[in-house]
């Protein structure tokens, strides 16, 4: 009888073992699943749990509350008014909606990855403003570690007077080593040599934003994450086929430059350039729906693709980068037979492009545009920006957050790309 009494509550112990072990494990899956980064991600990088602004028009302090003591560099930078910080990587665990209401001097603050191993604060400030102090406070009295910075209303003069020399033309972060770019911006001998060996053209895929850049947001959903997906699911289905060889400019949640994208095409001597976008029309313009396939022109083909263009243009600002034009020798190159060529051969695909996909998506009235899209500029690389979608609109965000519609476009998408470069490798391989 006891024997069967100490097996019965034995049983028992292991049956409740067995459940706590199981209600851990489906925290856990929990908790993973709801994490923007990987588990491992967020234990090495230090975490921000609050920000916050005080103050008034003349002296405005913001303070970041962190769960360890980090290393940073604060600068201003002009036109626009702006002041950057630049941290190791954090892993930002703010309320939604930190930093778009502003206080004192500053507008607006938005932070993110803007490179590997390295994070952004970017502060749009009210007007000129100088860094009255900065320093880092470590855990102390049962109050966190802190990054504080005080700002301090300044005239014109003076702010500019306060910019260092480096600082005027463009903003140059020093926190990672590393490249912005998942392939490198400037080819490595041995990276050349394996791609002369390989032979397969290259095909660039560049999901738009990413990092501090959320690009257009809507219903809890970001650009940055839509094209991001839809670009994986494109590289997937064109490396099944094995034909080409194809190049992420951007693979994670990471910030990219706009030169670097392009530079990445041009140093790989790629085929083909494709951008991946989904936009939003303000309110006040009306709704609109569809897929819109855009090329590179200096004069934009209408009111809407010039509005997209200038917004696309500014996300080297939205980071902290300078927006500064393209360097005389490129400009020139625009204007060359060969810019003519890469025009003609991007129009062509674009054209191609559209035949596929009205097939399985719903296109815009007018699917086919141009206007002077930054990214689009590289001179010898066929290129074309493909808004997937506009997530302003209730039935393309549906679509854009939809698996069966992203393998339908992204099918149509590669059957296109396919297309195009088979006719160019046939016709360089008779003329040769």
């Amino acid at each position: 009888m006891a024997s069967r009494t100490n097996q019965r509550v034995l049983l028992g112990c292991a049956l409740l073992c067995a459940a706590a072990l199981a209600c851990a494990d489906s925290s856990r899956l929990s908790a993973a699943e709801s994490q923007p980064q990987p588990i491992v991600a967020v234990a090495n990088f230090p975490v921000a749990s609050a920000a916050r602004l005080a103050g008034d028009g003349k002296q405005t302090r913001f303070i970041l509350d962190l769960d360890q003591t980090v290393t940073f560099r604060a600068v201003t930078l002009a036109d626009p008014y702006r002041v950057v910080v630049d941290v190791p990587q954090v892993n930002f665990q703010l309320p939604a909606g930190a930093g778009s209401g502003g206080r004192g001097l500053v507008k607006a603050f938005r932070y993110g990855l803007v490179m590997p191993g390295g994070s952004r604060i970017v502060f749009d400030l009210t007007g000129p403003a100088r860094i009255a102090n900065s320093y880092v406070l470590e855990a102390a009295n049962g109050q966190p570690a802190r990054l504080v910075l005080e700002l301090e209303e300044v005239d014109r003069t003076a702010f500019v007077q306060s910019l260092a020399p480096e600082h005027r033309p463009e903003l140059r972060p020093t926190i990672a080593e590393a490249q912005p770019a998942t392939a490198p911006v400037t080819a490595a001998p041995d990276t050349a040599a394996q791609q002369k060996a390989d032979g397969r053209p290259v095909v660039v895929i560049d999901p738009g934003h990413g990092g501090i850049d959320n690009g257009t947001q809507s219903s809890g959903e970001s650009e940055k994450n839509l094209v991001l997906a839809f670009g994986l699911a494109l590289r997937d289905k064109l490396e099944k086929a094995g034909k080409y060889r194809v190049v992420m400019t951007r693979d994670d949640d990471t910030f990219i430059p706009l030169n670097d994208r392009t530079k990445v095409a041009r140093n790989l001597k790629a085929a083909l350039f494709v951008s991946i976008h989904a936009d939003a029309l303000p309110r006040a313009e009306g709704d609109a729906q569809g897929a819109t396939i855009y090329t590179l022109s200096d004069k934009a083909s209408d009111a809407e693709a010039q509005r997209l263009a200038d917004a696309e243009n500014r996300a080297d600002a939205i980071a902290g980068f300078n927006l500064a034009e393209e360097p005389t020798d490129v400009a020139d190159i625009l204007i060359d037979l060969t810019q003519r060529e890469t025009r003609t051969f991007s129009n062509r695909f674009a054209r191609l492009l559209m035949g596929e996909m009205k097939s399985t998506v719903r296109m815009h009235k007018h699917p086919l545009k141009s206007a002077g899209f930054r990214v689009l500029k590289a001179p010898d690389v066929p290129s074309v920006l493909v808004e997937i979608g506009y997530v302003s609109n209730k039935g393309d965000l549906e679509h854009l957050v939809s698996e069966g519609w992203r393998s339908r476009a992204v099918g149509s998408m590669a059957q296109a790309i396919d297309g195009f470069l088979t006719k160019r490798m046939a016709t360089a391989g008779s003329s040769n």
